[in-house]
This record gives C-alpha cells, sequence and structure tokens, in this order.
C-alpha cells in the first residue's frame, strides 16, 4: 500500500490550525496518520500532534511526514524544530535531542510570553498553564 503525504495547505481549510497540517492517506484515502508545524518565531517552530494510525506503525508513515514536516520548515527559513513528546526513542533517531535549557534568547522570550497562544506558555513553561506532570520531553533539533 502506498502512502502519499499531502500538506496542510492543499487541504480545505475548515478550522483555524488546519493549514498547519500535514496527513498521510493511504491508497483508500483513509487518513494514516497527521503531523503539524506551528512557527513560533522566525527561527523556531513546533512539531506537533505527530501520530499514525495504531495499525499502520513502523512502516515508515511517521518518517515521511516528519521528513515533509521538516521540509516545510526549512522552506519558511526555520533553523531550529522542537517538540514535547514521550516518543523520545522515534525523535532522537530523527536527529532531535533532549533539551533542558532555554531555547530562545531573553528579547524573544519578552515577545513570545505575551503570546495568547497555550502551546507558547507551556514552550516557556509559564506558571498560567499546567506544570509538566505528564513526563513527556522537549526536544530539539537543528535544522541542516
Amino acid at each position: 500500500m502506498e502512502t502519499r503525504v499531502l500538506l496542510g495547505k492543499d487541504l480545505v481549510v475548515l478550522f483555524e490550525s488546519v493549514q498547519e497540517f500535514t496527513v498521510a492517506i493511504d491508497d483508500a484515502g483513509n487518513i494514516v496518520g497527521c503531523g503539524a508545524l506551528h512557527v513560533f518565531w522566525e527561527d523556531l517552530g513546533e512539531i506537533r500532534t505527530l501520530t499514525v494510525d495504531p495499525d499502520k506503525k513502523n512502516t515508515g508513515i511517521g518518517h515521511a511526514l516528519l521528513e515533509a514536516l521538516e521540509l516545510e520548515a526549512k522552506e519558511l527559513g526555520l533553523t531550529r524544530l522542537f517538540c514535547l513528546s514521550f516518543e523520545t526513542d522515534f525523535f532522537t533517531r530523527h536527529g532531535f535531542r533532549i533539551h533542558d535549557d532555554e531555547l530562545v534568547d531573553p528579547e524573544v522570550y519578552a515577545e513570545l510570553v505575551r503570546s495568547p497562544d497555550e502551546g507558547v506558555a507551556e514552550f516557556l513553561d509559564l506558571a498560567r498553564v499546567k506544570p509538566n506532570t505528564l513526563g513527556n520531553s522537549r526536544l530539539v533539533k537543528n535544522l541542516d
């Protein structure tokens, strides 16, 4: 079965964040995976909601989705990506590394802290969002 990856901009936009999504569909037109690229700053983006149908895991769909999202990030001029994930093995196999230090300069932080986006608040570990009690890791990748 061939898996095709369609970029979010090729889909009909129904909701505000749909344009950020990339989906993988099988030959029958079923969605078998998805992921999103969210631009945080001029050089920094986040991989969000990368998931694959449990019956299709370990078939390369996740890899293809991540590759498509990274290509889109490069086309947008981003030089770094991060994600918050439990799937550290998957992301480290794809060049991400676990990162606990600050990811942005203080000037950028000052700009981002004003964002109403709860994802930004979680990224910055702001007090107004629930602390990371789930144990997911912050992973970062520098794009070549």
